[in-house]
């Protein structure tokens, strides 16, 4: 079913042609509060980015009456009927046998060539897993990482691995570091980010024989102007670095534990100026400046996880988010197309193979069930 005919399309000055492949295929039914967020989020995409064509697929009986109500989002959009939907508590194994589901639909579209990239609010275990398996890692790339956007004290900070792999070893690390680097640069508009890697100490004894490992060949890469060298985890919020690489278990740990603190600081606020009526004043008067704040730390503004190192790009957006968060993720993706970020990754990796080689390449990709 095709929503937005030719008139609409040229009104907007958005007319593809047969052969042109649509800027991102989006799951129209992941999430906690899909489909009417993925299409109110879409609409606020596509006033952002006009020329931006979306494939939604999901259930027609349940999207079609949905996007009818949003001219600006049925306008940019095709929509795709998938009858099946990946749920949260749908296992990883059942998630691969559902090849109508919304989410394998919209892979399916990357992997085909339909589509530059996908977004998806669904279950982060089932993305990166049929991802992985269908649109298949960038030759040269040992295992994709999860990256995303966090604050700190002098600006944003991209991290990554966020959990797609547990364990990882020196090849793994100096490719995230690589793929850190174009993340950076791509969606930050860094023009040569630092970089670290998280570590027990900032010592160069510090650390086990991956870390050190993978710390000697960054100072011997192309790259080795931008490595800060070891960071430590009140680095990540302090900015010590623009890029922070780790292993999944630890990136994950830490992405927790941030996300932690921030809702205690917020929790903590909010009791603290409503605990009496001086405290309510004292709101009033500091009342820009907490909002100025609260928008820094908006998580809205950070959702738009990305794995890192497929034929396509793949963003994860956060299940529970709404309109506003999902077309963040939305237009992450968007840069990451536009940018040509995968054409960048090859032509890094070309240059830092020759570092490479006698470091055996790690075991097969290991999805974290806790992923997020």
């Amino acid at each position: 079913m095709q929503n937005g005919g030719g008139t609409d399309d040229a009104a907007h000055g958005i007319l593809r042609s047969v052969n042109e492949p649509f800027t991102l295929a989006v799951d129209a039914m992941g999430g906690d509060h899909a489909p009417g967020v993925v299409i109110d989020g879409i609409a606020i995409t596509a006033e952002r980015h006009p020329g931006a064509r979306f494939l939604l697929c999901g259930d027609e009986a349940v999207v079609a009456p949905l996007l009818a109500r949003s001219k600006r989002a049925s306008a940019a959009c095709t929509l795709r009927h998938a009858p099946d939907r990946v749920c949260n508590e749908t296992k990883v194994a059942a998630a691969m046998r559902m090849r109508s589901s919304s989410m394998c639909v919209a892979i399916d579209a990357v992997a085909q060539g339909e589509a530059h990239g996908v977004v998806s609010a669904g279950n982060t275990g089932a993305l990166l897993a049929l991802s992985t398996l269908r649109v298949k890692r960038l030759a040269g790339i040992d295992r994709p990482a999860l990256a995303a956007i966090m604050p700190s004290a002098r600006g944003d900070v991209v991290m990554l691995d966020l959990g797609a792999n547990i364990s990882c070893d020196a090849r793994n690390l100096v490719e995230f570091a690589l793929l850190g680097d174009m993340f950076a640069r791509t969606v930050l508009g860094l023009p040569a980010p630092t970089i670290g890697l998280l570590n027990v100490g900032s010592e160069e004894q510090k650390g086990d024989e991956s870390i050190r490992n993978a710390a000697e060949i960054l100072r011997r890469s192309h790259i080795a102007s931008q490595f800060h060298g070891f960071v430590e985890g009140h680095d990540i919020a302090a900015g010590t670095a623009d890029i922070v690489v780790s292993d999944g278990f630890s990136g994950n740990v830490a992405l927790k534990t941030g996300e932690g603190a921030l809702k205690l600081v917020g929790d903590l606020l909010k009791q603290i100026f409503s605990s009496s009526l001086s405290a309510k004043l004292g709101y009033l008067l500091a009342r820009s400046g907490l909002d100025q704040m609260r928008v820094w730390l908006d998580p809205r503004r950070y959702n738009g996880a990305v794995l890192l190192g497929l034929n396509g790009v793949v963003v994860k957006s956060h299940g529970g988010t709404d309109a506003e968060g999902f077309a963040h993720a939305a237009d992450v993706g968007i840069d990451m197309v536009t940018h040509r970020f995968n054409e960048r990754i090859r032509e890094g990796l070309g240059r830092i193979e020759t570092l490479l080689p006698g470091l055996a390449a790690g075991p097969t990709l290991a999805v974290s069930r806790h992923a997020s």
